[in-house]
């Protein structure tokens, strides 16, 4: 996946699609940036890890422009969503998240909020990268209630 990540960069450059090329160079950067700090390896799972965050963030930023009544701008972070949206694995349905949840609470039998931590420590390995963990841990949380 990195692969193709690096090669549609090349691709973007020479085509001159400036969009795609400068929402692929943002989030290579905070790869690069996660590299160095965290002295991590470049690979697949590093790339999914910040491609989630890059969504994560613009999905948040989205919601404040729906609120300042700013279309463009939410039309063009979508843009660059769905740019991203490419390089993240195929993502798990709302049945199949509920599905591992409910395995791991019949692993763990978590009896309050208490084993939160248990469950989600099970479940995030099932599940990062493909689906919003805050969904994930309301739906956690809604079950431990």
């Amino acid at each position: 996946m990195v692969e193709k990540f690096m090669e549609d960069i090349k691709t973007a450059m020479k085509s001159g699609d400036k969009e795609t090329l400068s929402v692929l160079r943002m989030a290579k950067g905070s790869m690069d940036k996660e590299r160095i700090d965290k002295k991590r390896e470049v690979n697949d799972e590093l790339l999914t890890e910040v491609i989630a965050r890059e969504i994560k963030t613009r999905n948040e930023s989205i919601k404040e422009f729906e609120k300042g009544g700013r279309t463009d701008l939410v039309e063009q972070t979508q843009n660059e969503i769905d740019v991203l949206k490419k390089y993240l694995p195929e993502q798990l349905s709302e049945e199949e998240v509920d599905s591992i949840i409910d395995e791991v609470f019949n692993e763990v039998k978590p009896e309050s909020m208490r084993d939160m931590g248990k469950v989600m420590g099970l479940v995030t390995p099932r599940v990062k990268g493909r689906y919003d963990m805050s969904e994930v841990s309301s739906k956690i949380k809604a079950k431990l209630s």
